[in-house]
């Protein structure tokens, strides 16, 4: 199976100060690159909060880099790499317009495509099963006639395995913590980057007010983002939200300490409950 998409973003990262400068500033660690096809991260500010994100992917050559989001537009992620260049011999070229994607499902596919064609590849975040992402200059041609998946079913896949959009279900006004980000997108041992007091700060308390959790619903899709409620009493809003087979998927992200897990959520103040958490109490 296979999915067509286009890069929010997709920047050409070069100089002889290209790998320090984004290793000082993307919130995971770029020595990962000698083992892995690229290196997931965010862009936080110096409150520690979510600016962007980005895949960052070696190029052919010395000193080239290529980063990349799903869905952070590309003026603002050049704009948040150049405010931080000072001294750096470094220069951020947006080349969103002249990259497409496919995502490739499927372990044989994943396989054939990757031995025969040219491109660059990395694992995707784009739900629990395996798949690869393959971004190329021209069009991609895929051999046979595998199946297309939809962005709608992309959508429920990210949704249900609670993978948040940056800078939809995380952005500005929220910390790492509350995506549950610090899994895959933070190192703890790589040294120095912007926010990272912030974010040491947050796992030494080992805890946050709010949390991006998977919720199931029924009836039409509100527009997001769209406030929730128990009772009469705002606990949250809701982000994102796919169809799905019973309903409706979503993430919410929920303050903690006045949500009850076992009680449903509502779109108004002592409306009808359209929600519920899509974990166990």
């Amino acid at each position: 199976m296979i999915h067509r998409w286009r890069p929010g973003a997709w920047l050409r990262v070069t100089g002889p100060d290209a790998f320090a400068f984004l290793q000082g500033q993307l919130t995971n660690d770029l020595k990962l690159l000698t083992a892995q096809p690229a290196v997931y991260g965010l862009w936080l500010n110096q409150k520690g909060r979510v600016l962007g994100d980005s895949f960052v992917v070696a190029g052919a050559t010395a000193g080239e880099f290529w980063v990349g989001s799903y869905f952070c537009p590309a003026a603002e992620l050049r704009e948040r790499l150049e405010n931080y260049i000072i001294a750096d011999d470094v220069t951020v070229a947006d080349e969103t317009s002249e990259w497409s994607g496919v995502t490739l499902v499927g372990e044989t596919l994943m396989g054939e495509i990757r031995a025969s064609r040219r491109g660059l590849f990395f694992p995707g975040r784009r739900g629990v099963g395996a798949h690869l992402e393959w971004l190329a200059r021209t069009p991609q041609e895929i051999p046979g006639d595998p199946a297309v998946l939809t962005p709608e079913q992309m959508e429920r896949s990210r949704i249900e395995a609670a993978i948040p959009a940056i800078p939809f279900d995380i952005g500005p006004g929220e910390l790492p913590y509350e995506g549950g980000l610090e899994v895959d997108a933070i190192s703890f041992t790589k040294g120095c980057y912007l926010g990272q007091e912030i974010v040491a700060r947050l796992k030494s308390m080992g805890q946050v007010r709010r949390r991006l959790l998977p919720v199931v619903g029924v009836g039409p899709r509100p527009a997001c983002p769209a406030k929730l409620y128990q009772g009469g009493r705002q606990v949250g809003e809701l982000r994102s939200t796919a169809a799905a087979d019973d309903g409706v998927a979503g993430l919410a992200l929920l303050t903690l300490l006045h949500l009850d897990r076992s009680q449903p959520l509502s779109l108004a103040p002592g409306a009808q409950p359209s929600f519920r958490l899509a974990v166990a109490p």
